[in-house]
């Protein structure tokens, strides 16, 4: 083939794919020199337009007359939820007076109580073994339950939890009758509207060295009575210090009369103060934590005058409580009140820091089963104030009250 006919071949070809790749057209016509979008160009091929939806099936009500409903069920549009509203906010519940918060719970679960913890911790850090006020710690317990255990060595004897077993239910049926003294072996005697006599010791400030253990952990504290009167009006303190843990404390405060003790308010006070005001007039008590009043009979004490009444009872009239002797009387805490009955048990020598010492030794009976012991020992030389206390719980926690020193107040 001749070179001229072979170049006019090639350049045919090029101007041919020359027009296929700007796109012109290869004809004539209309369309003539408008561009045209080639299939194999993605960069200019056009989105498919959105497909249309499909008409909404006509009302239930518009509809002909029933056919038979095909398995379209699924053509039927899915009804809407309903829009889920957020539930407003409850609106705050009114408060609950302490008053009407239930007694304090029994022993087993006196830790559940104000009471229990508070009131009665520190009757049995008098009387030996104390409970903490809901302390958080075992490490703090033990202190603490020491401490209120200290606080009142009246208290001690039934304060603990355990210690005050009966529940206000209980002591409620018996709380209003008056101090019943029962002789070795004697039957059940009718409690006396009138105490019996009594002679109250001189005024005195008496230290105690304090041991104990709770839920495993040793501690030590000390403690402090504080006793005064001038033959009119009367007022005792007793407070307990633990290191690092701090201090609780027990007031009594009232008349002295031909019978004793008769108290007016009964203060015990750890992180706050809680009490109880005593009116023998009207046979009642009440608290200033709102709980229910609680009927009172004469000679009722509260959780630190009633072991300085015991031993002003047995300093009147030694002879008449001999060994095995039971008195019983109604002694009140911050919260409620309950019958406390102790047994006379013989004379004992006490090695104490303070040195030998001759005491009367009382214990606290347990009304219930988890109920505490509680062990007194009441010195002549002092009065028969309480030269040892010691408390001792169910499940083997215990405090331990020892006279260390006397002094004037």
């Amino acid at each position: 083939m001749p070179r001229r006919v072979l170049v006019l071949l090639t350049l045919l070809v090029l101007a041919v794919h020359a027009w296929v790749l700007v796109g012109l057209p290869l004809g004539g016509g209309q369309d003539r020199g408008a561009p045209v979008r080639m299939a194999f160009h993605t960069r200019t091929v056009a989105p498919p337009p959105p497909p249309e939806p499909p008409a909404a099936p006509p009302p239930a009500e518009a509809a002909p007359a029933p056919a038979p409903t095909p398995p379209a069920a699924a053509a039927k549009p899915r009804p809407r939820p309903a829009p889920v509203r957020k539930p407003a906010p409850p609106a705050p519940a009114p408060s609950m007076p302490v008053a009407q918060e239930a007694p304090p719970m029994p022993p087993g679960e006196a830790s559940a109580t104000a009471e229990a913890p508070a009131a009665d911790t520190t009757a049995m850090a008098s009387a030996g073994t104390v409970v903490p006020e809901g302390a958080a710690s075992e490490t703090a317990t033990a202190p603490e339950q020491a401490a209120s255990a200290a606080s009142s060595p009246a208290s001690a004897a039934a304060a603990s939890p355990t210690a005050a077993a009966s529940s206000p239910t209980d002591s409620a049926q018996d709380s209003s009758a008056g101090v019943d003294i029962r002789p070795p072996g004697a039957g059940a005697n009718t409690a006396s509207t009138t105490p019996p006599p009594a002679r109250l010791p001189d005024p005195v400030r008496l230290e105690f060295e304090v041991s104990g253990q709770a839920k495993k952990f040793n501690y030590r504290a000390s403690a402090e009575l504080l006793w005064r009167h001038d033959g009119a009006r009367y007022e005792a303190r007793q407070e307990i210090k633990a290191f690092l843990i701090g201090a609780r404390s027990q007031t009594s405060t009232g008349q002295v009369t031909a019978s004793g003790l008769q108290p007016e308010r009964f203060g015990d006070k750890a992180r706050s103060e809680q009490a109880a005001h005593f009116n023998f007039g009207q046979g009642r008590v009440t608290f200033s934590a709102n709980t229910p009043q609680a009927a009172i009979g004469a000679g009722a004490q509260d959780r630190l005058s009633v072991f300085i009444q015991l031993g002003a009872l047995l300093a009147a009239a030694p002879e008449r409580y001999p060994d095995g002797t039971q008195i019983t009387l109604t002694t009140v805490g911050a919260r409620y009140a309950d019958r406390w009955t102790f047994t006379v048990e013989g004379t004992e020598m006490l090695d104490l820091p303070r040195g030998t010492t001759p005491a009367l030794k009382l214990q606290r009976l347990p009304r219930k089963e988890y109920d505490q012991k509680a062990e007194l020992w009441l010195a002549p030389s002092l009065g028969f104030l309480p030269a040892r206390i010691r408390i001792t719980q169910s499940n083997g926690d215990f405090a331990d009250l020892r006279l260390s020193a006397n002094a004037p107040p």
